[in-house]
This record gives C-alpha cells, sequence and structure tokens, in this order.
C-alpha cells in the first residue's frame, strides 16, 4: 500500500513513506540492531541548520489598490521572511519504522512551485510601497521546530490603523492595529491583517502582539490561518516569553508554536505542538507532540528532553502508528545519565490484523568506568545479557541554551513596558493560574 497524496502532499507539506515493519534478528555482535539506535541517537545529539532565501519584491508601482480607511497614507511595506528552523533530526522515524517521512523532495518543490503561482493568481506578493500588506497564504510545513522572532519579521504599528482595499484582481484586505491597556501595567500592542480572493474561495489572517506588564513579563507573539480554494485550511500560532519563575526568582524564557493543517479533498491532516523553556542556570525543558493521518494511515510521536544545568539530564521518545486493517507499530525509548553514569532503555514492537503481538526490549547500565551492562529479550525467543568495555556517550547540556536564546530574543528583550508611576509596585501574585495556552480553532480539528 502506497500511502502518497500528489495534491496535499505538496500544498500541505504531507507525505508518508510505504508501510512497512522490518524487525532486524539479534546478532551476539551487534545486539539486535542496537548500534543502529546508537548512530541515529548520536546524530540527533548534534543537528543542522539550514534555510531558504529571503522573498523580495521585485514589483513596479504602476500596480496601485483602491485604497480606503483612515491613515490610509500611513501604510507601510511588508515582508514576510520565509527562513525557518531546522527540523530536529533525531525525531525522524528510523529504518524499521518508516511513518515519518522528510519534507523535502523533488517533486513535492515542483508541486510547491505550481501551488505558489496559483496563489499568486489570487494574491500577489509582490506588491508596491504604500499598498496592502502582502498574502501569508501558505501553510505552516512540518518538523520545522519553533521558529526564531527574526523569521516572522514582526513589526508592530506605532500608531491606531483601520484600513482596507481592494487589489486589481478583485482580492481585498485589510490591516489594523491599536493598543490594549489593563491593571498592573499590563500593555498589550497588535497588529491584525488579512486578505480575502476576488471570488471569496481563499482567505489568510494573520495577526502580530507583543505584551508587557510593570512584573517584568513580556510577550511577543504571533497567529495565523487561511484557507485555498481547494478546501486546504491551517493554522499556525507562535510565542515566545520573558517572565520571573515564581519558585527560583531566575529569569525564564520560554517558546512555542503549535502548527496544523487539514485537507479539503481527503481525510489528511496534521498537527504539532513544540515548546522550549530556559532559565539563566542552565535548566532547560524541550518537547514536541505530533498527530498526522493520511487516509487509512495514522501516527503519533512524542518527545522531550530535560536538563537539571547540574549534569542531570532526561531524554525520551515514543512513537506510534496504525492502519483501519488493525495493523499497529512503534518504538520508545529513554535515557538517564549524571556524572558519566546512568541508563538506556527501549522496545519496538508490531501488533497484526489478528492480534498478534511482537516486541523487542533492550537496556543499557553505564557504571561510568568504561564498563557497560547491555541486555534485552524478544517474543520470538532471542535474549543477551552481557558486559563490554565501551565508552559512554551522552551530553550532560543542551546544544541550544540560554545564551543562545536570549542572543535570538532581542526583540522580546527590547519590549518597553508602560511607565510605572512613583509610588506604585506591581502585584506579583506568584501562584496564581497561569492563562490558557493556546489550542487549535475547532474547525481544524485534525480529528
Amino acid at each position: 500500500m502506497a500511502a502518497t497524496s500528489r495534491g496535499f502532499a505538496s500544498h500541505l507539506d504531507f507525505k508518508l513513506r510505504r508501510l512497512a515493519f522490518h524487525p532486524r534478528p539479534h546478532s551476539s555482535t551487534s545486539n539486535g540492531g542496537l548500534e543502529e539506535l546508537r548512530k541515529r541517537r548520536r546524530f540527533s545529539l548534534r543537528g543542522d541548520r539550514r534555510g531558504v532565501s529571503r522573498i523580495s519584491c521585485c514589483c513596479s508601482d504602476s500596480v496601485v489598490p483602491i485604497r480606503s480607511g483612515k491613515n490610509a497614507e500611513k501604510a507601510e511595506e511588508r515582508r514576510f521572511d520565509s527562513k525557518k528552523r531546522p527540523p530536529r533530526a533525531g525525531v525522524q522515524a528510523s529504518a524499521a519504522l518508516p511513518f515519518f517521512a522528510s519534507s523535502s523532495s523533488s517533486s513535492s518543490s515542483a508541486a510547491q512551485s505550481h501551488f505558489l503561482s496559483r496563489q499568486e493568481k489570487n494574491y500577489p506578493r509582490c506588491t508596491p510601497r504604500n499598498s496592502g500588506p502582502q498574502s501569508r497564504d501558505t501553510p505552516p510545513k512540518r518538523d520545522t521546530g519553533i521558529a526564531n522572532e527574526k523569521d516572522w519579521g514582526i513589526s508592530l504599528l506605532t500608531e491606531n490603523v483601520n484600513e482596507s482595499g481592494t487589489n486589481e484582481d478583485g482580492s481585498t484586505w485589510y490591516r489594523e492595529s491599536g493598543e490594549d491597556i489593563g491593571d498592573n501595567g499590563y500593555r498589550c500592542r497588535w497588529t491584525r491583517m488579512g486578505g480575502t480572493s476576488h471570488d471569496a474561495s481563499s482567505q489568510w489572517k494573520e495577526t502580530w502582539w507583543e505584551k508587557s506588564d510593570w512584573t517584568g513579563y513580556k510577550e511577543l507573539g504571533v497567529e495565523k490561518s487561511g484557507r485555498n480554494a481547494q478546501g486546504d485550511s491551517w493554522w499556525e500560532t507562535w510565542q515566545e516569553v520573558l517572565h520571573q519563575d515564581e519558585w527560583s526568582n531566575l529569569a525564564r524564557i520560554e517558546r512555542s508554536a503549535q502548527k496544523q493543517a487539514k485537507s479539503g479533498t481527503e481525510n489528511a491532516g496534521w498537527y504539532e505542538k513544540w515548546w522550549e523553556k530556559y532559565d539563566a542556570k542552565g535548566w532547560t525543558e524541550k518537547g514536541a507532540h505530533k498527530y498526522g493521518r493520511l487516509n487509512e494511515q495514522s501516527w503519533w510521536e512524542k518527545w522531550g528532553e530535560h536538563y537539571d544545568g547540574r549534569g542531570s539530564v532526561l531524554k525520551w521518545t515514543d512513537k506510534w502508528a496504525e492502519t483501519e486493517l488493525g495493523t499497529k507499530w512503534g518504538d520508545k525509548w529513554e535515557e538517564k545519565f549524571f556524572a558519566g553514569i546512568g541508563s538506556r532503555q527501549g522496545e519496538t514492537w508490531h501488533v497484526s490484523p489478528s492480534g498478534e503481538r511482537w516486541s523487542r526490549t533492550w537496556g543499557e547500565e553505564h557504571f561510568g568506568n568504561g564498563k557497560v551492562h547491555k541486555y534485552g529479550k524478544s517474543t520470538t525467543g532471542e535474549s543477551w545479557d552481557i558486559v563490554v568495555d565501551e565508552e559512554t556517550y551522552y551530553e550532560a547540556e543542551p546544544h541550544y541554551g540560554w545564551a543562545d536564546v536570549v542572543g535570538d530574543s532581542s526583540q522580546l528583550l527590547s519590549i518597553k513596558p508602560r511607565e510605572r508611576p512613583p509610588g506604585v509596585y506591581p502585584n506579583l501574585e506568584f501562584g496564581s493560574t497561569p492563562p490558557p495556552a493556546d489550542e487549535p480553532p475547532e474547525e481544524f480539528s485534525p480529528q
């Protein structure tokens, strides 16, 4: 069964490989393929950086849309930076569990190019100076993690604006901005924009905001959604927050992203939630939850990393998939280390439509003296229990930590709160319930 989708795979960056499960037989020298898992795990601890070129405007000023609304003459040019952060290589599916596929391929690139040209018929991306906002009608891509603030190009207007217009092709646009004021020095500056094609078959919306109060809380965020003529829909939100931890009193920066896309022509869609948390003493937490479906196949993935800033580290991954026929398979592992001593353990499993289950479990104990105890067994009778001389490898610190996130958060840190009157002090309210996390609209639910 080939699980591919010619249209939706390119439009919503949604592609799966052929369903397969290939359990490897146990070998006394390879420990049932664990060396391959170790290689994948080591590769995941590094990662690379990729990017795409910036979109620039190349049009002349000959096309001037009809404009209306106050402050229309002060509208400014917008440019959208399409750079993205790299995917986390370590959470891609293994060769034995190929239910996660790469989002890059030559065929999808060609289809994406065709899709962009069709979008430009409704929303010209190159717009002249003093025109409406450029179209943001492209869906998010899978496995791209959390973007840096500079990749969003957030530029809030300095004054209240409420304007709209019609382009030559009949598509309409609007842009508005304002400021909300509240207790304890709360202030939220925001800009909203959007557009609709001439026949209302396609539309997009995007909101930018920055928040602050007298406690030192600062927040930068984006929310965008859209729908195209084929019925494909998407939703995405991104947030970056600076606040003081109520227990340690340390400065903390938290970043998060949620992304979702749904096909309008078939039973297909995906959802991802990513988060990262850092404090000034090196404490770090990272994780992601993912879900996807393509016709009769569904898959899930969760992973997490936790560094306490004093050398202790916990990492784990759990991913599984199933088909409507009843076939299920998955893979999970966990590692814990401190001062060179720790353990790893995991399981690979498969369930047939008739309910027959196969599994292989494995474990490692690292004693910190160059000795490693390896053990494991499977439901087919294989087993091993040996002690070997082997170097212990793990990362006690994240490859991207506090210093990195501070360097990439200049716009967040530069948010200026309202001026506090003399003798007025902020109400810290430690222990209060934090605001609810953003959730995707019901209309975009992947279920």
